[in-house]
């Protein structure tokens, strides 16, 4: 029958998945059994050097070189991929005696890679080498030598790049990590070289969001509420602070406060109907923590007061803010 087949067929794919990344694990295992002072000695290299780390790699080796150098150039570590191809044309005046070039290549003996190997050794730019074959030409001249495991390939046939692809990757992650616990790289310092997207935005702070200023909707305490609903409106927040004589932040006039007082509302001062000691936000609190608290309390803005100063109000953030920006 058709649901059958169709049953067969599924646990044939996910046999296929599961041998796949059986091997693959293997491979990483004995990839980090098998590691040993040269990954120490790349990772000094890096370190130590000057200018940028060159990641250079041809074909699917390469593919895994652009990874890598997103991952150190976002973490820390100045670096930059370069196609050796594009090397061979004119690119190799990209690579610099400040620099240190990681070369990857399975083998060892990719041919696109003996310009590059040989613009390093005449120009005594240190080499790190990745590949699988101690005796190649690639771990032979290079300056720190990262041997990979001859793991079994997850193809089956020995000739797709897979488990050798995969042991790569994860060394350059591997690289990287260590880089940035040696230098203590924080989220923050993270968000610095990734503004953008999903992950940019739970590491934005909230005084990169708040509105500051003329924008923010206040009024003094001893404000009519007729003036108070005028600047409630004008400022097109819904709620408005309320600052002492001090300046300082007092209460807060919500909706919610509009309602529980609406008989003779026109007749009242500002300070007769805020809420006071309202829940307030630091500048340098991440903007993700805001939303968690305007969701938990079930309100929609926030005003900012700088801890170091008087308690006046900086700023105010408003949950459309944080939605703007992924947030929420």
């Amino acid at each position: 029958m058709p649901e059958l087949e169709d049953s067969a067929r599924a646990a044939v794919f996910l046999d296929a998945a599961r041998r796949v990344i059986g091997i693959e694990a293997d491979a990483l295992a004995q990839l980090g059994a098998g590691l040993d002072d040269s990954f120490a000695e790349a990772v000094e290299l890096m370190l130590a050097v000057q200018g940028r780390v060159i990641i250079v790699g041809m074909g699917k080796s390469g593919h895994i070189a652009r990874k890598i150098a997103a991952t150190l150039a976002s973490t820390g570590t100045p670096a930059q991929f370069v196609h050796p191809s594009e090397a061979s044309h004119g690119d190799l005046g990209m690579l610099t005696r400040a620099d240190v070039v990681m070369v990857l290549s399975n083998s060892g003996e990719t041919p696109e890679l003996a310009d590059v190997i040989a613009y390093t050794r005449r120009f005594n730019i240190p080499m790190i080498g990745v590949a699988s074959r101690a005796e190649s030409t690639l771990i032979k001249q290079s300056d720190v030598r990262i041997v990979l495991p001859r793991a079994e390939e997850a193809c089956g046939t020995g000739v797709v790049p897979t488990s050798s692809t995969t042991m790569t990757l994860a060394l350059g992650d591997a690289l990287a990590v260590a880089l940035m616990e040696h230098r203590q790289f924080t989220p923050e310092h993270f968000r610095d070289f990734h503004p953008g997207g999903k992950l940019g935005a739970q590491l934005s702070r909230v005084s990169d969001l708040m509105h500051s200023g003329a924008a923010l909707p206040l009024i003094g305490m001893d404000t009519p509420m007729g003036d108070a609903l005028l600047e409630i409106s004008q400022k097109g927040f819904g709620v408005v602070g309320v600052t002492d004589v001090e300046g300082r932040l007092a209460g807060i006039i919500t909706d919610g406060d509009l309602r529980r007082h609406m008989d003779g509302l026109l007749s009242r001062t500002a300070k007769d109907v805020m809420t006071r000691a309202p829940s307030t936000l630091t500048p340098e609190a991440l903007a993700e923590e805001a939303v968690a608290v305007m969701n938990a309390r079930k309100i929609t803005c926030l005003f900012v007061v700088d801890p170091t100063g008087n308690g006046a109000p900086d700023g105010l953030l408003h949950i459309h803010d944080c939605l703007r920006v992924g947030l929420g």
